[in-house]
């Protein structure tokens, strides 16, 4: 009998009034703000503007969720459109299934978007938001708390998950696996700042780094999973997807390292004329200080000549000379 276990909730919905809070649903969302407010932070690090990140965001986080439910709807899809099954529920997502793989695709072309309407490259904006999507899924991996769900084999470990009875799973205590990504996820992003900020990484290597250390957790993890999964090669397919997914990011560093060495100098262009207009502004305030001071030195030096003119000397009388008009008259001579 084991003694200490972690408990599951007894619901994964709080009723607030007439709105329910589905404890899936607000470990999806808290990540995401935890995502922005952080990327937003690294970005204007890098020389961005405020606001970017959110900006871009609106469309890589819908299509993210898009994706995600998507893939786990194609991979799984004997749970919803085989005998007895209602399609319909392919569409509750509040009760879980999100494929990180789909959401990560599907969600980069969200980005895209986004970049191309704000102009900026996508790589550096993916770099800016690595860290902070690892701990978005950290936090999100609760949600599969508040659902009783993907847990992994039978244990008596002191940590193991207590599992209640309910439909497609047998009352126990279970490996946590959502523990275990959860916690691997936050190694990864710590990796990912110690990296980033070590060797000055660019041009979309942060992001590969964050991918490739995933995946290498991942992929264990999953091994340790006993919900029901499509198998190839007596392999979980998503255990594929971590390998396959693994070796396209390491090959993207080395060959991203050898083209494009270095890190992007400006990620945001009108973020950098902004700074370059500031400056002009600057300059040309003292302009006109510099010319009045021009004109104040020529002012004296003429003075400095009419003084010199008055003031007797060597071929000068002293008194102001005159010159006489045609009519005999005697006018002062013109100094100016």
């Amino acid at each position: 009998m084991n003694l200490a276990y972690i408990p599951s909730p007894s619901t994964g919905v709080i009723e607030l009034g007439p709105i329910p809070l589905r404890g899936y649903a607000f470990c999806i969302i808290i990540g995401v703000f935890v995502a922005v407010w952080f990327g937003n932070k690294r970005w204007i690090a890098r020389g961005g503007k405020a606001g970017t990140v959110a900006d871009i965001a609106v469309w890589a986080v819908p299509f993210g969720l898009v994706g995600g439910r998507l893939y786990h709807v194609i991979t799984d899809y004997q749970l919803y459109f085989s005998d007895g099954e209602d399609w319909v529920d392919a569409f509750k997502i509040w009760e879980g299934g999100l494929g990180i793989w789909g959401a990560i695709a599907l969600g980069a072309v969200g980005a895209w978007i986004g970049c191309r309407r704000r102009g900026i490259p996508l790589p550096a904006w993916a770099d800016a938001l690595a860290p902070g999507i690892a701990f978005a899924q950290a936090i999100g991996r609760w949600g599969n708390w508040f659902n009783q769900e993907l847990y992994g084999k039978p244990t008596d470990l002191p940590w193991a998950v207590k599992i209640s009875e309910g439909a497609n799973r047998v009352e126990g205590t279970y490996h946590p696996t959502f523990l275990y990504e959860s916690l691997w996820c936050v190694g990864v992003a710590l990796l990912v700042i110690w990296a980033d900020r070590r060797f000055k990484l660019g041009h979309g290597r942060a992001f590969a780094l964050y991918v490739a250390a995933y995946c290498a957790g991942r992929g264990w993890i999953e091994y340790m999973r006993v919900d029901e999964a499509h198998h190839v090669l007596g392999l979980r397919l998503n255990v594929w997807t971590a390998i396959v997914v693994f070796v396209l990011a390491v090959t993207y560093i080395v060959i991203s390292a050898k083209k494009r060495p270095g890190r992007e100098e400006i990620v945001e262009p009108d973020a950098a004329r902004s700074g370059e207009d500031s400056g002009k502004d600057a300059s040309s305030q003292d302009t006109p200080a510099e010319d009045t001071s021009a004109e104040d030195s020529a002012i004296e030096d003429s003075s400095a000549e009419d003084s010199a003119a008055g003031t007797p000397g060597a071929g000068g009388t002293g008194t102001e000379a005159t010159e006489t008009e045609s009519d005999g008259s005697p006018q002062k001579a013109d100094r100016s």
